[in-house]
């Protein structure tokens, strides 16, 4: 299990245990997409939605109790219902879901985190912190009172720092090779090939083999020795913005309303937050650096069927590369996991052929 997990880890922004990688390239494989009681078994609160929101559903859960699967489930018997929690999670799923029923018109306002907060047991008394904070009313209106710039404004300056929309066309191929640092600070070689519009591929070796984060610009997928998850819709998405090689020139045309807030603190960069928006779908904060403009921050969320799961990539080591800066370093972070990609070479405008983003084919099935 460890070993399957470890080997999931790549360059883009994703990163799935075999069990999920399993599930998912399982429910990609049907022309016509199954409810998750119809694709496993033993599903039962959740067994409506969508067979590839599942998993995303049990990652939110992992994220805002703090635990892993088998804090709920029997290993490699997931239908099983041997443990209490898994029976108290139930529950809980259609406690929530009958709060927001009953109290915010079915809007999804209250998740497992409102409660429980990184935590299996909820806290239920008020912690006393060392530091005395602003009440959050007080912040609001400190920050509404304040003459934000324009969110437009500031695209514009993070535009101009990396070199402009013309430096940013010059740019048709990039080959990025270098080391990603995970599980506890061991690193491994990792190269990245970009051809534009927005073709990606990340390469890890480990030495199980090789992890792939793929997008070409149509589809992406993940691929480890002897399975393929194919992406679904918001992963897609999330991986088409990882693979925009002008993604400083196409970001204000992804969404339809941008508002500006006072950023936090990145590594000690005072930041303004854009925040990107289009109706029905989890927002894009852009954390952009007051003195240079530049991103030293992206925080995105994919939806499940109980709350956001969050991704929260930082930005480092900018440097010029034929007239356009582009970040040498970047960590991903999540709730259950966290890794650093350092890059050592970059190549520009160098051959990097299309049948580099061919789909791969499924693997075959197991001998009986």
């Amino acid at each position: 299990m460890k070993i399957r997990a470890a080997i999931a880890v790549s360059a883009g922004v994703l990163l799935f245990g075999g069990v999920a990688l399993a599930a998912h390239a399982q429910s990609a494989a049907s022309d016509h997409p199954k409810t998750a009681g119809e694709q496993f078994k033993n599903v039962q609160v959740l067994k409506d939605v969508p067979a590839d929101q599942l998993i995303p559903a049990m990652q939110f859960i992992t994220a805002s109790l703090g635990v892993d699967c088998e804090f709920c489930h029997v290993e490699r018997a997931f239908d099983k219902d041997d443990k209490k929690p898994k029976l108290a999670a139930r529950k809980m799923m259609e406690m929530m879901m009958n709060i927001n029923k009953e109290n915010f018109d079915a809007h999804r306002e209250v998740t497992c985190y409102s409660c429980h907060r990184g935590a299996a047991k909820p806290v239920a008394v008020p912690i006393i912190t060392a530091e005395v904070k602003m009440p959050e009313m007080m912040a609001g209106e400190s920050m509404a009172a304040s003459s934000l710039p324009k969110p437009e404004e500031l695209l514009d300056k993070y535009l101009a720092a990396v070199g402009g929309a013309g430096a940013l066309e010059k740019i048709k191929t990039r080959v990025e090779k270098g080391t990603i640092t995970a599980f506890g600070n061991k690193q491994f070689p990792i190269e990245i090939y970009s051809k534009a519009p927005d073709m990606r591929i990340s390469i890890t070796h480990f030495a199980q083999g090789e992890s792939v984060t793929a997008f070409n610009g149509k589809v992406g997928w993940l691929q480890v020795p002897g399975r393929v998850h194919m992406m679904n819709s918001q992963e897609n998405a999330e991986a088409r913005i990882d693979a925009d090689m002008a993604f400083a020139v196409d970001v204000i045309k992804m969404y339809v309303k941008f508002s500006t807030r006072e950023g936090e603190q990145v590594d000690g960069h005072d930041t303004w937050l854009v925040m990107g928006r289009n109706e029905g779908q989890p927002p894009l904060r852009l954390y952009l650096d007051k003195t240079s403009g530049l991103l030293v921050r992206m925080e995105r969320y994919l939806d499940s069927p109980l709350g956001y799961n969050p991704t929260q990539i930082d930005y480092a080591d900018y440097r010029d590369n034929n007239g356009v800066k582009i970040p040498y370093k970047w960590t991903v972070a999540r709730p259950n996991n966290r890794f650093t990609v350092q890059v050592a070479e970059v190549q520009d405008n160098v051959p990097v052929e299309d049948a580099k983003f061919a789909v791969p084919p499924p693997p075959a099935p197991p001998a009986h």
